[in-house]
């Protein structure tokens, strides 16, 4: 008889039934003097009744602007206390919140922006190369001759407030302080009442996800699907009241907002926030002074930490556990973080902004072999399948297939778009992932790509993850990423773009020529999988949240190599 690769997983709890904010107040009472936010940056600190004062005041302001259950309010801005104030506030009084990639400029910024029907938008002045207050005001000239609260513009005629999440003064826009004062006469039964109004499958937050072309997704999520999926990750880690989570990944993305923030209230455990952005050593910094127990970050964030020159110099004897996330995890990746790091307990997680974002996840229990070979099993609640993606129908175990997904934490849809809704969730509710993957006997998934990215070469199918996990495992590798790439004769070549380890005393290692690259291949891995074309790089091309954009390197090894007019598509994952 065959076994399908079907799992569920029921769960020895139910699900919360409470919206974001009433997690929030029931967490804050329990335990109203244990840190719950802690920006090493900012040099602020909050306890769990402390912050929930805050997030209650800044929940009267926007009572006041005007924002009503369902509108929208936008943030446009790194890592700091003022977003997570914001994350809860608008969640307590229905609004929905929308990120904003903290990498975007003009362009994008003012299609999400305008897509989302935003009615207001905090904002920061600048990060590094962006001034968000001068791309706002060239896409929005009008607000230079605003009165705060008063902007009215034909690109966003939604748009009425502008928060700068600062104390300087500008034009069309109210200080954090005068934001934060507008509210102070209205009494706090106003928010009461209001969170009282709200439903658990009201969307909360709206996400865009970082398409390779055209314009990005919204992507809507509901207090139901993020507050249960951040609950369960928490049980997955094992948080306690005790535990303090390092968090170094972007808020805007699911892994910071929900993985990380939402997971640790859940449990009463408190958010160590290192700095603004990711910074390795800011990041080594905060583990040590705040003694965290939990640290979050995808693969190539953990590779800059062990690799940081100053990384034997820090105690991080505190941490447990964590969990790695975003994109696939080398193997040698993963044992250096349990070994070097002392996260002995730390966890795979896989899933999608689509899903809230976990849909599997390891467990501290799941023998060594399988917590750095998989992505573990489904999680509670959840349905997880594999099928052919030629016929729909459910593959055998063991046998490859596309991923999908089903249960309370399939997005209730994309934002305005029905079409590509219907495209990801089909009529069964089954949420397509676009992963390629297989399921073992006893349900553990293990991410062989994604179904784009896949190579043919000459018929042969080549899976570039899992040549990936080979170069990791040479000696002069720190870092490999495989794409194809168009070949007259072949249909599509292999390139490896891989990072060099420094030598001891920091200085680069001579890059081997590409014969020599192949040589410490031979013999190793088949013929037909050592990659053609070498590359060595000093960085990768990254979005704000870590992943590696392979569609860049793809783009930028055409051009370097002349193979523009060749006739293949060079970018069929776009």
């Amino acid at each position: 008889m065959r076994t399908l690769s079907y799992d569920h997983c029921g769960g020895q709890e139910r699900l919360l039934g409470e919206t974001i904010g009433e997690c929030l107040d029931r967490v804050s009472v329990a335990h109203p003097r244990q840190d719950a936010v802690v920006c090493v940056h900012q040099a602020r600190r909050f306890t769990y009744g402390e912050f929930n004062t805050v997030v209650n005041r800044a929940a009267k302001a926007f009572i006041r602007l005007g924002i009503a259950r369902g509108d929208r309010v936008a943030i446009w801005s790194p890592n700091n206390y003022e977003w997570v104030v914001a994350q809860y506030a608008t969640a307590r009084i229905g609004a929905v919140l929308v990120n904003v990639n903290p990498a975007y400029r003009t362009h994008e910024f003012e299609y999400v922006l305008r897509a989302s029907r935003a009615k207001a938008l905090l904002l920061v002045e600048s990060y590094k190369s962006s001034n968000y207050v001068e791309m706002l005001y060239e896409v929005c000239p009008e607000m230079r001759a605003a009165e705060p609260g008063r902007v009215e513009s034909w690109r966003f005629p939604e748009l009425r407030d502008v928060i700068f999440i600062g104390r300087t003064h500008h034009p069309g826009m109210f200080t954090r302080r005068e934001f934060a004062e507008l509210g102070d006469e209205l009494p706090d039964d106003a928010v009461h009442a209001r969170q009282r109004e709200l439903d658990i499958d009201d969307v909360v937050n709206i996400q865009y996800t970082s398409g390779t072309t055209g314009f990005p997704k919204g992507v809507r999520l509901t207090h139901h699907n993020i507050l249960n999926n951040a609950y369960w990750v928490g049980e997955m880690l094992r948080l306690t009241p005790k535990d303090r989570v390092c968090v170094p990944v972007p808020f805007y993305h699911c892994f910071g907002m929900v993985v990380s923030n939402l997971a640790a209230m859940t449990h009463g455990a408190a958010v160590i926030i290192p700095s603004a952005t990711f910074e390795p050593l800011a990041t080594l910094q905060a583990v040590q002074q705040e003694k965290a127990t939990v640290l979050h970050g995808v693969p190539t964030m953990f590779i800059a930490e062990l690799a940081h020159p100053e990384f034997a110099s820090f105690n991080l004897s505190s941490l447990r556990t964590g969990i790695m996330a975003g994109a696939p995890c080398p193997v040698e990746v993963m044992r250096q973080v349990r070994e070097r790091m002392h996260m002995k307990d730390v966890l795979i997680a896989y899933g999608m902004t689509e899903s809230s974002p976990v849909a599997t996840c390891t467990r501290a229990d799941t023998p060594v072999d399988l917590r750095v070979s998989t992505v573990g099993t489904v999680m509670p609640h959840q349905e997880i399948k594999i099928i052919d993606p030629a016929t729909g129908k459910t593959v055998e175990r063991g046998a490859q297939g596309e991923v999908c997904f089903r249960g309370y934490h399939v997005m209730t849809g994309y934002d305005f778009n029905p079409e590509a809704t219907r495209e990801a969730i089909d009529e069964h509710g089954w949420l397509h992932s676009g992963d390629l993957g297989t399921m073992d006997a006893e349900g553990f998934v293990r991410i062989t790509g994604r179904i784009k990215d896949m190579v043919i070469r000459g018929g042969e199918n080549l899976y570039p993850r899992e040549i990936e996990e080979f170069l990791h495992t040479l000696p002069i590798i720190e870092d490999a990423q495989v794409v194809g790439v168009p070949d007259a004769r072949y249909g599509e070549e292999l390139l490896a773009c891989v990072k060099l380890r420094r030598q001891p005393d920091g200085r680069p290692a001579d890059p081997p020529t590409e014969e020599q690259f192949r040589a410490m291949c031979e013999g190793r891995i088949a013929k037909f999988k050592i990659p053609r074309y070498w590359w060595v790089v000093d960085e990768f091309p990254m979005t704000v949240s870590g992943k590696v954009q392979k569609f860049r390197i793809r783009e930028q090894a055409v051009r370097r190599l002349g193979l523009e007019d060749t006739s293949v598509a060079a970018h069929r994952d776009a």
